[in-house]
């Protein structure tokens, strides 16, 4: 067996995706992916479909087109995930675009249709003139998981590694999700952040401001993250908000208005003021917004109508194409309460 690429059953591996070498080296990894992750033959064989149409489709029709490849897992189970992303030309109907035997690119036209026919999940928004998101996943077992929760990480141009991370856990019914951003940049910010995500899981369950504290008090040897933790609570419809410096959270509604999450000075690890948490209303049709500094904030909903009724993947995607930076690390998180 090929050996698996660094950091591919991490956080996984981005590629820039403008000719055919560079889609067959996106299969390549997704199926040397499915084979360690223990993937059956049969699901590494619609893998391998989803894989070549979703990068053979960058290269036809996009502009920028890059592409991630990452694992997913739950519980027990497997699979693997693939978000492309691009500044292309854009769907105005996605409904028919997807149609077997539509093509803007002179071929045959079934790309779209075999992902959606051979993935065990997928999502899609397209905008014309702005481009196209496409998440799809091919799970051990053909049965998806659900996801509420989800994001999406990006290294300074340069880098091998991102000093920003996240982390989604669900304990006893309650569920919970961290980002994070290591001071500076490189392998050093990176191990900031991994000790804050490995100190995360290992936490028992509390409220996002006891969390925070553990935090802060388990990352005195790294060289110190800005971070956050959420809470969101489906019974009371209500997010509870706990953080350290400039982690910036914000509640996006369906009609477009937003609201910023109160996150306090400091670093967590070095330097903090007392901790605090804030409980805010999160209506069931809002959606919980987080990101690092490599994420501008100039960016509204109003402008990519019907985004928010998308899964928080395509919408945490969607965001880090259009308010991300290549000057920085760029992290963002998307979460929803469960429907």
């Amino acid at each position: 067996m090929a050996s698996v690429p660094e950091g591919l059953l991490d956080e996984g591996i981005w590629f820039r995706v403008e000719d055919a070498s560079t889609a067959a080296a996106v299969r390549r990894a997704a199926e040397r992916l499915a084979a360690e992750l223990g993937i059956s033959e049969r699901d590494t064989a619609d893998l391998s479909i989803v894989a070549a149409e979703t990068a053979g489709n960058l290269v036809k029709h996009a502009d920028e087109g890059v592409l991630l490849v990452r694992p997913v897992r739950v519980r027990e189970r497997a699979g693997v995930e693939l978000v492309a992303i691009d500044r292309g030309p854009g769907m105005a109907d996605v409904s028919y675009s997807v149609g077997d035997g539509h093509s803007t690119a002179g071929t045959l036209g079934i790309g779209l249709g075999a992902i959606l026919r051979q993935a065990t999940w997928s999502d899609l928004h397209s905008m014309p003139g702005k481009g196209t998101v496409l998440a799809a996943q091919v799970w051990t077992g053909r049965q998806a998981e659900p996801t509420w929760a989800s994001g999406l990480i990006r290294p300074i141009n340069g880098e091998r590694v991102s000093g920003d991370a996240f982390a989604v856990r669900e304990v006893d019914g309650r569920r919970q999700v961290l980002v994070c951003d290591g001071l500076g940049h490189g392998p050093l910010a990176n191990a900031a952040s991994q000790a804050a995500v490995r100190t995360f899981h290992l936490t028992p369950i509390a409220p996002p401001a006891a969390v925070v504290e553990a935090l802060h008090r388990a990352l005195g040897h790294t060289r110190g993250a800005a971070l956050a933790v959420a809470e969101l609570d489906a019974d009371r419809a209500t997010l509870r908000y706990a953080g350290l410096g400039n982690i910036s959270g914000t509640i996006l509604n369906p009609d477009g208005t937003r609201r910023g999450l109160v996150s306090l000075p400091g670093i967590a690890g070095h330097q903090k003021r007392q901790i605090r948490e804030y409980d805010y209303p999160l209506p069931p049709e809002s959606v919980l917004l987080m990101h690092s500094d490599g994420i501008v904030d100039r960016w509204s909903p109003l402008d990519y109508p019907g985004l928010l009724t998308h899964s928080p993947l395509v919408i945490a995607a969607t965001v880090l194409r259009d308010a991300g930076t290549r000057r920085d690390d760029a992290g963002v998180l998307v979460a929803r309460l469960p429907s």
